[in-house]
């Protein structure tokens, strides 16, 4: 079979992906390459992978996208890359999850900013049966309280989420939906906490969320665009089996177009297609932890999504209290909450309530570790399956054998603003600016 080539590219999250057939054969963000966060365009060294590829298919329609542009008062963005074909900017994010899922018959919910002119979508398996249009949008409106709250917009809106769990839904944030928030919305309530703030958006976020979850009736959900990153929201949500492809914003689309030119059931293994590196060796992972109680993990190939799996990790000890060190390391807000990785077989007697292998829901702690809960009793929970490829299994395994205790504190091998470790250099540079031993 050919060759397939999808890619996002021209506003934020530029990334590449390849198709053999089904196959999903090599997926990875611009930003890993170029070194700077959120880089809207495609690396060189992805320009040369897709020199390979028999057709190019683009994310999103740039007429359209044009037309949108102009009508809201925005300057008209251009891509650098060449494309055979292009979709819709939502028709890629359903393409993304749908064809990655493990069922074929479902409705699939697509949430986010604003692609062309569509702000959500909702599917009967590929077929869109109904869509909202700018300006009404809860993506946007997340991202202008993100900026209100002096945060960056399309990049900390995951903080926005955790900050809410320290404020009260004080403020009714609805009217702003139906106005034009490409400017933010940084005159509203100037005496209001940045913490209530957050709630609010997040208490509206979760309703209307639900709100649309009731309008799919099929049994299988596919939920996608870059709000479907909101994994207590995604906690809400009952009755339904739920699939979110592990990279559900714009980066993921660059999979979703490569799917709509083959158009059939992708061969879905799991999201670590990126750079490949040599495998770590676990049992010196474990020393360094028992020694250091911090270490770092860069082994075998990136993982295609926001969220570090055990590939590009940051792991700690969580027998102690690390929290502020580790935030530290990373120069992050103290307040930021810490997800826990776990051996699969454990996670019932840790945690309670909705989890799984890609860090998607939030779930109850049912234990006293505090550096992986955040203040309101829940984490964000990754279970490390048995048939897991990652190294994070085997040192998971063995630090189980050494402590008696199955998870460790997981989070991304980077530092705040920049993006993760990618290759070998990547990882001597960390450990020699931060003092940080990288496996």
């Amino acid at each position: 079979m050919a060759l397939i080539a999808g890619f996002s590219e021209g506003f934020h999250d530029a990334a590449l992906c390849l198709l053999d057939d089904t196959n999903i054969i090599h997926a990875s963000h611009s930003e890993r390459y170029s070194r700077e966060k959120g880089d809207r365009w495609l690396h060189p060294t992805q320009l040369e992978m897709m020199r390979k590829a028999d057709t190019v298919a683009y994310y999103e329609r740039p007429w359209l996208k044009a037309t949108r542009r102009l009508y809201a008062g925005q300057k008209l963005a251009r891509r650098r890359t060449r494309a055979d074909v292009s979709f819709s900017h939502h028709e890629s994010h359903a393409a993304a999850g749908y064809y990655t899922a493990p069922f074929d018959d479902c409705n699939i919910l697509v949430v986010d900013a604003i692609g062309e002119w569509d702000t959500i979508s909702i599917w009967d398996n590929m077929k869109k049966v109904r869509s909202w249009r700018y300006p009404y949008s809860l993506g946007l409106l997340y991202s202008a309280i993100t900026k209100r709250i002096g945060l960056k917009p399309n990049s900390d809106e995951y903080i926005t989420m955790g900050m809410a769990a320290y404020g009260e839904p004080r403020y009714d944030l609805s009217p702003l939906l139906e106005r034009n928030l490409h400017l933010g919305c940084d005159d509203i309530y100037p005496d209001a906490r940045n913490e209530d703030l957050a709630a609010s958006v997040q208490l509206l976020f979760e309703e209307k969320l639900l709100e649309l979850v009731k309008l799919c009736p099929k049994d299988n959900l596919v939920l996608m665009g870059g709000c479907a990153l909101n994994c207590v929201a995604n906690s809400r949500i009952e009755g339904k089996n739920l699939w979110i492809m592990p990279n559900p914003g714009d980066a993921g689309s660059a999979l979703g177009a490569a799917a709509l030119v083959r158009r059939a059931k992708l061969t879905w293994v799991d999201p670590y297609l990126g750079t490949e590196l040599p495998r770590s060796n676990p049992s010196a992972i474990v020393e360094e932890l028992l020694a250091e109680k911090v270490c770092g993990v860069a082994s075998e190939r990136a993982e295609f999504g926001p969220r570090a799996l055990g590939n590009r990790s940051l792991l700690a000890d969580c027998r102690y209290d690390l929290k502020d060190t580790v935030n530290r390391i990373k120069r992050r807000q103290l307040f930021r909450p810490f997800a826990p990785a776990i051996l699969e077989e454990f996670a019932g007697e840790y945690f309670e309530g909705p989890m799984n292998e890609y860090m998607q829901f939030t779930s109850r702690a049912l234990h006293d570790y505090a550096s992986v809960t955040h203040v309101d009793g829940t984490a964000r929970v990754q279970v490390v399956r048995k048939d897991s490829s990652s190294v994070l299994r085997q040192v998971l395994e063995e630090w189980y054998e050494k402590t008696g205790v199955p998870m460790l504190l997981n989070t991304s091998l980077n530092i705040k603003d920049e993006p993760m470790v990618d290759n070998a250099h990547d990882a001597q540079m960390f450990t020699k600016k931060y003092g940080i031993n990288v496996f």
